[in-house]
């Protein structure tokens, strides 16, 4: 880890992309509304008793809290292109991996940053147990990897990056 302990914030263009869409979306879009919401509410009088008021200070606190964390993750991300990766035979960050199970169920997943991981996707954070196993695998290599439901055994069958534009 570097100087000072915090883990580094490693994002896809990709990902740093759709962050920033949703901050600018949270930012421009949806607060700016709801402030109105509130604004009209507040003139409504007691507030004590005003759910369009009550609901929509909570709401804004919410939006204010994402709003902080997409700032963080934006002002701390080392944005890595995968499509620049030199060793393209191994399995590293941005690598989009097939993996054989014991089964010979395949399973395709993406190795990106954990701000961007999404698994209903196929997008695994590097540094979740599944992507740690397979950092460093060539196509043939067979892993285990401990998952919640016990150890399972996959064997990388394709390694793709994006194309360099």
């Amino acid at each position: 880890m570097p100087a000072g302990g915090k883990r580094p914030r490693y994002i896809t263009p990709e990902g740093f992309r759709r962050i920033r869409e949703e901050y600018d979306e949270l930012f421009g879009v949806e607060r700016p509304k709801l402030v109105e919401v509130i604004s009209w509410a507040a003139g409504n009088g007691d507030r004590s008793e005003n759910g369009d008021y009550i609901y929509g200070r909570k709401k804004l606190r919410e939006i204010d809290r994402r709003i902080a964390y997409l700032s963080r993750v934006m002002k701390d991300a080392k944005v890595v292109d995968p499509s620049k990766a030199e060793k393209r035979d191994e399995v590293r960050f941005g690598a989009t991996i097939t993996l054989v199970d014991e089964d010979d169920r395949q399973r395709r997943v993406t190795i990106v940053g954990d701000d961007e991981a999404e698994a209903g996707e196929g997008r695994i954070g590097w540094s979740a147990p599944m992507a740690r196993a397979f950092i460093g695998a060539k196509v043939g290599d067979e892993r285990s990897v401990r998952l919640p439901a016990g150890e399972r055994f996959y064997e990388v069958a394709e390694i793709v990056y994006p194309s360099p534009d």
